[in-house]
């Protein structure tokens, strides 16, 4: 691509497609009780950033996309998703790249899977925000959960119950959203340290969450 200078530029009317990976606490939020039904509109459909709802039709969740259309030279669409029994999954090479944003609220819902989730080759959750690797590991124990942490990776084994815990989100907004997902099926209250830290990427992330949840 080559792009001249010297050019006068204008002001446009301009729609951005919502972001996948803030949409997935909300469609694994949907997809932990059977028969929860939600829909998001407007989101990217770009194919590098989609993978996501392949791990999650992998993991028994119904999902389908419509509504299709370009918006300055991006895919956007509509994506309704089903809750169904969740079965399990592996998520491992290029799958650990592709979804190395979303992976924290997989793992997070990995122990109410019947057969659990396991996370090889994404060692980059050692350097984000917050070591996302240990930050699971630390949180699903204290709700109870069996997990074996590895050093690129995470092996949650399914069917399990959890319960409500004082939690912490290491100062990670990914952190402190994907276990305010885990809490909403778990048994008591949770609190979350430091859960202001959701503000970096969705500030309205409670307000929104609480909307859509059925007491």
């Amino acid at each position: 691509m080559r792009i001249g200078g010297r050019q006068v530029l204008h002001g446009i009317e301009a729609q951005v497609p919502g972001d996948l990976s803030s949409a997935a606490f909300f469609l694994c939020a949907a997809a932990l009780f059977p028969g929860s039904q939600l829909a998001i509109t407007a989101l990217l459909m770009n194919p590098t950033r989609a993978r996501l709802l392949d791990i999650m039709i992998l993991l028994g969740v119904g999902i389908s996309v419509g509504q299709l259309e370009e918006v300055h030279g991006e895919l956007s669409g509509t994506v309704q998703v089903e809750g169904r029994t969740l079965k399990g999954a592996t998520i491992a090479g290029s799958d650990s790249a592709a979804l190395i944003d979303e992976i924290p609220v997989l793992a997070a819902i990995a122990p109410y899977t019947s057969d659990g989730i396991e996370i090889r080759e994404a060692r980059e959750l050692r350097v984000k925000e917050s070591d996302r690797i240990a930050a699971v590991a630390t949180n699903l124990r204290a709700m109870g959960a069996e997990v074996e942490e590895r050093d690129d990776g995470l092996r949650i084994p399914g069917r399990q119950k959890l319960h409500g815990a004082d939690l912490d989100s290491f100062g990670d907004h990914r952190i402190a959203m994907a276990f305010a997902v885990a809490a909403l099926r778990a048994e008591g209250e949770t609190t979350i340290r430091r859960a202001d830290a959701a503000v970096i990427s969705y500030p309205a992330f409670f307000e929104t969450l609480e909307s859509l949840v059925e007491r």
